[in-house]
């Protein structure tokens, strides 16, 4: 498997009935009043020094909003983009340091903190690790050098996700979409080395000259594992990349959840998709697999045919490659190098690497990893329980005022309407950190190993994940560490998830405006709460059964509104030839453009029928947008906006700060006339929740 239960348990929408009562008003008025502390960012949660007033809002609001910044900031060599979360990622980071290095500081610690203390110090020992060079994953590659049939070459594809490895066909558990108390196995087509199958397809030259970079990569890379002709065995690995690309879906049809729901039976598996050993695939992880789910049908498929049609040579040519690639962090600095050469510079446009402690610190801090134990420490040294109040009224407030926007919504009909209250009073949110924290009962780390310890961990979750399989679906769950900069919708357990380090400004701040929150983390709130009701989380119902709730009138309605939607996106152009996929990315979209109306009508409730005071000659409504704008400033290399556009879900952040665009109140705020460039219309304003 490529990911076991914890790691796969988002498929989920990224930033990353009907409320009772009215908004609740007083904790902004209470955070107002508590303050003796100043605002973060400017005088009351926002920095105008960032804005250039000589652009009008209405022709490039994102420049208006932080327009000095954009131009006067320097990238720094080991960035490929940074902005607002960027900021508020190194933030933790640093704070994530100044945990372990306490940490280290002390001899008296618990399990928890001496797993902490040895996978540093083994990620750090870099002299150590320059001594083993390839050594660490020679066992794996002698498995590989092994294979004689095709048999031996799904035993090391069913191994994947244990070894680091790649394989065709790949997935991990996920919940039962017609019965989210049930886990069940997803499985689907992958194992590109590319961000994405146009990589592969497209004949411009700027694609040609990455496949190009990309063959003298693999031949690198095979160099290390003792490949002769290394050349030409990494052109027939691209060819062989190449017919896996030609034989997956484009993004935006996998995202398709009436396509991608195709269960079926264990016992029918292979008479639906023979030429496979699924029995033998399955044993290498232990999963029971009574049922599952085959996202990608045709995909897979055509996987499987190209595993008995292609050269086993070049399979394990294949495997060598990805093996020595996805292990590349974990090994001796040269070979770091060749990867970051690569997957660094040519592919993302960064000059140098991240220091290594911050690598150390992002390999340890995913769910997957030691993330949770640090996570506890994190959420009692740095996350006031005041903040996880303040934010959980936020979510009431967006609530209620969403409930409301579901009465006004002149294209829904009553029927349609009932469930929509329905899903809307079922969110649970999940705010700042687990009620419930992983447990690491078992773990065995090294202060010298460092592959070892990453295996180590692989099957313990990986164990952790077969034990749960057959049991009801874990709601206590997380699928974000506390210190990660993001929120999540999951829309099996219909939950809006909201870490808590995203709860500082730019998104979060108890001593900002009221406007600031709700244009800032409210518009969050309203993004996540979205996603149960965009293109895609709307197909599920308040219980997370993917099911039809609505009448075909409303759907059909619904859907017009996010073509419209999905047509505007198509027309930005970041790189000339390069739009947005307004496509893939109108689950985010449409996140973006409903939350920032719910945010908007909370924050007007919040005010009850009082005019917002002007600060430092900015009102209130054009606090709420300004802060919307701030949270999406960004700037990139050429090659990083390329991967989002390719193989990215979210429309670049210059496009999403632009969202205001399709708000009434907005053209009000900044005096937006037909003839500025983002003016549209009233007909093309695109107003779904």
């Amino acid at each position: 498997m490529k990911k076991s239960l914890i790691a796969i348990a988002l498929a989920t929408t990224f930033l990353a009935g009907c409320g009772t009562s009215d908004v609740n008003t007083e904790s902004q008025t209470e955070v107002t009043k508590t303050a003796n502390n100043k605002a973060e960012l400017g005088s009351f949660g926002i920095d105008l020094s960032a804005r250039n007033e000589a652009i009008k809002p209405g022709d490039d609001f994102f420049m208006y909003a932080s327009g000095t910044w954009y131009d006067n900031y320097e990238m720094p060599a080991d960035k490929t983009r940074f902005g607002a979360f960027t900021a508020l990622a190194e933030r933790s980071e640093k704070q994530v340091k100044e945990i372990i290095d306490d940490i280290a500081s002390r001899s008296d610690l618990n399990e928890e903190e001496q797993l902490i203390a040895d996978f540093y110090q083994a990620y750090m020992d870099t002299d150590t690790i320059n001594k083993l060079g390839i050594t660490p994953i020679q066992g794996i590659l002698d498995q590989i050098s092994a294979i004689k049939s095709t048999d031996d070459l799904t035993k090391v594809f069913g191994s994947a996700w244990l070894t680091g490895a790649s394989s065709p066909i790949a997935g991990g558990m996920w919940f039962n979409r017609l019965d989210p108390n049930q886990y069940e196995m997803s499985i689907g087509a992958s194992g590109l080395g590319l961000p994405d199958r146009s990589y592969y397809l497209e004949e411009a030259e700027r694609f040609v000259k990455i496949r190009e970079a990309y063959v003298d990569h693999i031949s690198k890379m095979l160099t290390f594992a003792g490949v002769k002709d290394a050349k030409a065995r990494a052109t027939a690995i691209l060819a062989l990349e190449t017919k896996m690309a030609e034989g997956q879906w484009p993004r935006e049809k996998r995202r398709n959840r009436d396509l991608t729901l195709n269960q079926i039976k264990r016992a029918d598996l292979a008479k639906e998709y023979p030429g496979f050993d699924w029995d033998l695939y399955f044993a290498q992880t232990g999963y029971q697999v009574p049922q599952l789910n085959i996202s990608q049908p045709d995909p897979v498929k055509a996987m499987i045919k190209l595993v008995n049609t292609e050269s086993l040579n070049v399979w394990q040519d294949y495997l060598t490659f990805h093996t020595v690639k996805n292990n590349a962090g974990l090994l001796s600095e040269d070979i770091y190098a060749a990867s970051f050469d690569f997957y660094g510079k040519t592919l993302s446009g960064q000059q140098e690497p991240r220091p290594r402690w911050k690598r150390a610190i992002s390999e340890m801090s995913g769910t997957q990893s030691l993330g949770f134990a640090i996570g506890k420490v994190y959420v009692a040294r740095y996350f006031p329980e005041s903040s996880k109040q303040q934010m959980a009224e936020l979510v009431e407030n967006l609530r209620t005022a969403m409930g409301q926007r579901i009465d006004d919504l002149d294209w829904m009909g009553a029927e349609t309407k009932v469930n929509a209250h329905a899903k809307l009073a079922a969110f649970n949110p999940k705010i700042g950190y687990p009620d419930v924290w992983q447990e690491f009962d078992g773990v065995e780390l090294s202060n010298n190993d460092l592959v070892g310890n990453i295996q180590n961990l692989r099957k313990f979750f990986n164990a952790d994940s077969v034990a749960k399989e057959l049991k009801k679906t874990d709601r206590n769950r997380w699928g974000m560490t506390p210190q990660r900069v993001n929120a999540y919708y999951n829309s099996s357990f219909n939950e809006i998830v909201f870490p808590a380090a995203i709860l500082q400004p730019p998104f979060f701040d108890p001593n900002a405006d009221p406007a600031v929150n709700y244009g800032g983390i409210g518009a969050v709130i309203g993004h996540e709460m979205g996603h149960g009701f965009d293109d895609q989380g709307s197909k599920s119902d308040a219980n997370g059964i993917q099911r039809n709730w609505w009448t075909d009138a409303d759907r059909a309605a619904f859907e017009a509104k996010a073509d419209q939607l999905a047509a505007q996106y198509s027309k930005y152009e970041p790189i000339p030839d390069n739009f947005v996929n307004g496509r893939n990315s109108l689950g985010e979209n449409i996140g973006d453009v409903g939350g920032l109306a719910m945010a908007y009508h909370a924050y007007k409730l919040s005010l009850n029928g009082k005019e917002a005071p002007v600060i430092d000659g900015v009102t209130g409504d054009q606090r709420f947008f300004l802060a919307w704008a701030q949270v999406w400033k960004e700037k990139r290399t050429e090659q990083s906006m390329l991967n989002q556009l390719r193989a990215g879900t979210h429309a670049p952040g210059r496009y999403r700060a632009q969202a205001p665009r399709n708000h009434d109140a907005w053209y009000k705020a900044f005096d937006v006339k037909p003839g500025d460039d983002l003016y549209l219309p009233e007909e093309e304003r695109v107003r779904i929740w």
